[in-house]
């Protein structure tokens, strides 16, 4: 639902890509040993065969490397957001603040019983749809984590210091997560709901509250 998870997906695409290469390729050679019926005195000692077989492996490593280091960077990036949420931990719910829009705070409980089991709460938290957003996350008691699988993102919230993220939702429609740091008693009971809206109805949310 995000740039970012869909070049995460690419990104897991390409590295299993390598692996299962690799894997033929030794699988392969093994097979080809076990079954060989003769044996060669000459690679008891190759330095050739020593040098191959180092460079190889520091080669497919920086070609995994190279990507992964570029997305953990363009995760971390910030370009002109044109929101900011500030996100509260608490044992155990969440609360949400548009530090853009000095009267809109709320706190957002699970429902004891819905549709999605473990995952509805009473207050979603609507988002504009194609927007640059800036999210800040902090805890009031224990760590937390803040968490929505579909969009590639997974943000600590510690006591005592904020940690912030982007989030580009580029697909509408109410998506799910959980807190994913082990909190306490009720830590499964900890869900996200966060519905991405087209602008004119984000705001008209917001105007309900003026």
């Amino acid at each position: 639902a995000s740039p970012m998870m869909e070049q995460l997906i690419l990104f897991h695409d390409y590295s299993m890509l390598i692996i299962v290469t690799i894997l033929s390729l030794v699988s392969f050679f093994m097979i080809k040993m076990i079954k060989a019926l003769y044996f060669s005195n000459k690679i008891l000692e190759n330095q050739m065969i020593e040098f191959t077989w180092t460079l190889i492996p520091t080669i497919v490593l920086s070609i995994i490397a190279i990507p992964s280091l570029h997305l953990l960077y363009l995760m971390d990036e910030l370009n002109l957001p044109i929101l900011t949420i500030k996100i509260l931990g608490h044992q155990w719910y969440w609360s949400y603040e548009y530090n853009d829009f000095s009267s809109i705070e709320f706190d957002s409980y699970m429902l004891p019983s819905s549709t999605f089991r473990l995952l509805e709460v009473d207050n979603s938290t609507p988002v504009p749809l194609n927007c640059q957003m800036r999210l800040v996350t902090s805890s009031n008691d224990v760590l937390h984590s803040w968490t929505i699988p579909s969009m590639g993102i997974k943000m600590d919230a510690t006591p005592g210091r904020l940690n912030q993220i982007s989030m580009f939702p580029n697909r509408s429609g109410k998506f799910f997560g959980q807190c994913s740091e082990i909190c306490g008693a009720n830590h499964s009971f900890m869900p996200i709901v966060v519905d991405v809206i087209p602008m004119q109805f984000f705001i008209s949310w917001i105007k309900t509250f003026n």
